[in-house]
């Protein structure tokens, strides 16, 4: 199947979910190219940026499953490659 690059922006106000989140990145780490997290206390988030390469039903798969988690949002912006 073919890859798609993309990168997933993730914003998380709930810091319980932090484990669930990085449960859900282990699962795909495989397509995972890199990743950055970014602490911001003064306003009380933390921000995640998620590069991968991977079947864009997957991408969504993983985007749908964050978004499913109460306090997090994500997004993912596709390369036009």
């Amino acid at each position: 199947m073919e890859t798609k690059v993309a990168v997933v922006s993730i914003v998380v106000s709930s810091a319980e979910k932090v484990e669930e989140i990085n449960r859900l990145l282990h699962m795909a780490s495989d397509s995972i190219i890199g990743r950055m997290g970014i602490p911001y206390p003064e306003k009380g988030v933390n921000l995640i940026s998620v590069a991968i390469d991977a079947p864009e039903p997957e991408i969504s798969m993983l985007v749908q499953s964050l978004e499913a988690l109460d306090g997090v949002n994500a997004q993912a912006i596709f390369a036009r490659i």
